[in-house]
């Protein structure tokens, strides 16, 4: 059976992770900064990183992510990054949509901030062209593409490109 691996060095969070895969067989939740050195190397089928890789060193956690997958493997990200003038357009409509889509997801107002919402964050430092230039120097062939609010997603598969 496949096992999944999640990682969270704040103990607040990495707990409140435990709770909700207490009752999956195959997963477990690691409390523990991201350490590549912990794990064999291409022993991993999928890497993502989902609002976490503006808090590590970019180049260096993307070159040990890809040394973690073995070929054929995947490493996915959904990132942050910084806002800069070139990304007015998206930026506006990022602004625009962003009520729009916290009202139909959430149409009454919370009495206090939910505990998913708590754990501990950084503002994104790195641009999305910056991002996606040490992307492509770290992850030859790596699928990039800018989204709303301040968002990334890239696609890197070991072996391709």
């Amino acid at each position: 059976m496949p096992e999944v691996v999640g990682i969270e060095p704040d103990d607040r969070t990495a707990a409140r992770a435990r709770v909700t895969v207490a009752k999956v067989d195959n997963a477990t939740v690691v409390e523990a900064p991201f350490d590549p050195a912990a794990f064999d190397q291409e022993s991993f089928d999928l890497v993502s990183f989902a609002a976490v890789l503006h808090h590590l060193p970019l180049g260096q956690s993307l070159e040990a992510a890809q040394s973690l997958l073995r070929p054929g493997g995947r490493l996915v990200l959904v990132g942050l990054a910084r806002e800069v003038s070139a990304d007015l357009p998206w930026s506006v409509a990022s602004m625009l949509l962003n009520p729009v889509v916290g009202l139909i997801r959430h149409p009454h107002r919370a009495a206090e901030v939910p505990a998913s919402m708590t754990a501990p964050t950084l503002e994104a430092t790195e641009t999305f062209d910056q991002v996606a230039q040490v992307a492509r120097e770290a992850l030859p062939g790596v699928k990039m593409r800018r989204g709303l609010f301040w968002r990334y997603t890239a696609v890197w598969v070991k072996g391709i490109g």
